[in-house]
């Protein structure tokens, strides 16, 4: 798959990916998180696309044995150096969150502010590439675990749509899809690469995650730094869905 251009962005931009103004509310995050996991001390986490590790340390910090995978290895590194100077241990691999295999299963686990589901390749199918995600996640859970997953909202992205940007191709209405420029500075000079992302409304999004096998508990509004038992609100980046495979 096309993962290789978001393995080269995150691997140029981790040092600094915590600066963005997105990342400052990480102990309310996995505060809410502890409370809708509602796991057993000492359970199992596994954080699909942990970046940085901001969720993931504060995971662990909270007693619980934290496993994270990122296909990047400049995150995987931030995480390592965050881990360490918090005095927390987390497991962290190097992994495509499209196939990745631990060989057991967790108790519960997170995929967080696109931690790969919805970031696309150039010859990635749209469908196809966060099916798989959710697949291998589904895969990694203990029958009865939850999984909590924030995507793109979709709705945000239709009502700011222009035909411009239809007709340009930097938005696709029939596959939800977004094409943008980013640009950040290097020590080297600046920087820039096309990413593709996608978006989902709520109710496809649900339709997705039941076709894995999952049960979808709850469909919240998830924008970082305002998460809440709450509906999803059309302008907002995120939605949040909570969701649990099924007991055996």
């Amino acid at each position: 798959m096309g993962d290789y251009v978001y393995r080269e962005f995150f691997d140029s931009y981790a040092p600094q990916y915590m600066s963005e103004v997105f990342t400052t509310d990480s102990v309310r995050e996995v505060a809410f998180l502890l409370d809708v996991l509602a796991p057993a001390p000492g359970a199992s986490v596994l954080d699909i696309g942990c970046g940085t590790g901001r969720h993931a340390v504060e995971l662990a910090r909270a007693g619980l044995a934290v496993t994270g995978i990122d296909l990047s290895s400049g995150m995987l590194r931030e995480a390592r150096r965050a881990a360490d100077e918090a005095g927390v241990q987390l497991e962290l691999v190097e992994a495509d969150a499209t196939q990745f295999d631990l060989g057991r299963v967790f108790d519960a686990a997170v995929c967080l502010c696109e931690g790969s589901f919805g970031l696309l390749g150039d010859d990635d199918d749209p469908l196809a590439h966060d099916a798989a995600v959710l697949g291998r996640a589904f895969a990694a859970l203990r029958p009865g675990a939850r999984f909590v997953l924030t995507a793109l909202n979709a709705l945000r992205m239709i009502r700011r749509a222009t035909p411009e940007q239809v007709e340009s191709g930097v938005f696709d209405p029939s596959t939800l899809t977004e094409c943008n420029v980013m640009k950040w500075q290097t020590e080297d000079g600046p920087r820039s690469l096309p990413l593709r992302e996608r978006g989902y409304v709520p109710s496809e999004l649900t339709l997705l995650c039941r076709t894995a096998g999952f049960t979808v508990e709850h469909v919240w509004g998830g924008t970082a730094g305002d998460w809440g038992r709450r509906p999803v609100e059309l302008d907002e980046w995120e939605i949040m869905v909570v969701m649990r495979r099924p007991p055996a």
